[in-house]
């Protein structure tokens, strides 16, 4: 079982480099982490867009840029299109967001004739390492769905575990989280919660135990869930939280980046191929880890 981030790339570092289609690669953070990929023995990339500006950017950063390594286009919207397009034709094996709106990048990946659509709901799982946690954390969906149902709930979760069970872990612990660990009708995350354990019980979610409601404290810590006389096999050991929607998910994730010293990396689940959904702040390390993770994946 991987439980270190560095554990990703040493792993990724022994397969062949994936080839990474970057949409809208005009941007210094964008071409350090993709030159650290590079030199790490990563991934080929295909920087996409305006190919004056990313010549510019990266003679700012002192890289210099053989032109196969380039695809061009007129605006960073077509450069979307285009990165899209050189994964769903195999010239590409991982999609990568540059320094473009995680929305513009949505829209190129689902069009129905273009894109990358598969059966599945696309969903975001965030894989975190945190200092004062005994392993990896993933922690989904805070990037993509807002205000996902019941349903919608579901393939998120199992999104999450199939990623969980590729990087290792046999059968996933996934805590459902909510502000409190009772059922109350008045708090729709507790009986979304409360669906989805059941969902488990029955198969609808194969693969994972899954228990919940759980407020934070209960899903990762032992000592919490025993204090409030909770009796979960989750509690102080879990691997994957299912947030209530995006907005607990993304403070959540940033909380533990930038106060709990937290590394993290990101992908997409659901598509037709990986996906690296980084936002536009984050440094080379968890575009990086994103990258390493995405090859393991193709």
């Amino acid at each position: 079982m991987i439980t270190r981030l560095q554990e990703l790339v040493e792993l990724a570092q022994e397969n062949p480099p994936a080839r990474v289609a970057v949409a809208a690669a005009a941007h210094k953070l964008v071409l350090q982490s993709v030159q650290r990929a590079v030199e790490w023995g990563l991934i080929i990339p295909l920087l996409v867009g305006i190919e004056s500006d990313i010549r510019a950017e990266a003679e700012a950063i002192g890289w210099e840029l053989a032109g196969e390594q380039i695809v061009p286009t007129k605006t960073n919207l077509a450069a979307a299109d285009e990165a899209v397009r050189l994964v769903r034709t195999g010239e590409a094996q991982v999609l990568m967001k540059g320094y473009l709106h995680t929305d513009e990048m949505l829209r190129a990946i689902l069009r129905h004739e273009t894109g990358l659509r598969t059966d599945r709901l696309l969903s975001h799982v965030f894989v975190l390492e945190v200092p004062t946690y005994h392993k990896l954390l993933l922690i989904t969906d805070a990037a993509i769905n807002i205000h996902p149902d019941i349903p919608e709930k579901a393939a998120i979760t199992q999104n999450a575990v199939d990623l969980a069970r590729k990087l290792g872990v046999e059968l996933p612990k996934v805590a459902a989280l909510s502000s409190i660990e009772t059922i109350n009708p008045k708090i729709p995350s507790t009986v979304h919660a409360a669906c989805l354990h059941k969902m488990s019980e029955r198969g609808q979610i194969k693969g994972a135990i899954v228990d919940g409601p759980l407020a934070f404290d209960n899903a990762i810590s032992a000592e919490a869930a025993e204090e409030k006389g909770i009796k979960s096999p989750v509690s102080g050991d879990v691997d994957v939280v299912v947030v209530p929607d995006l907005d607990a998910g993304n403070i959540l994730s940033k909380n533990l980046e930038y106060l709990a010293s937290a590394k993290m990396a990101g992908i997409v689940m659901g598509a037709s191929a990986p996906v690296v959904l980084t936002s536009r702040s984050d440094p080379p390390r968890a575009r990086v880890y994103s990258l390493a993770l995405a090859s393991l994946l193709c």
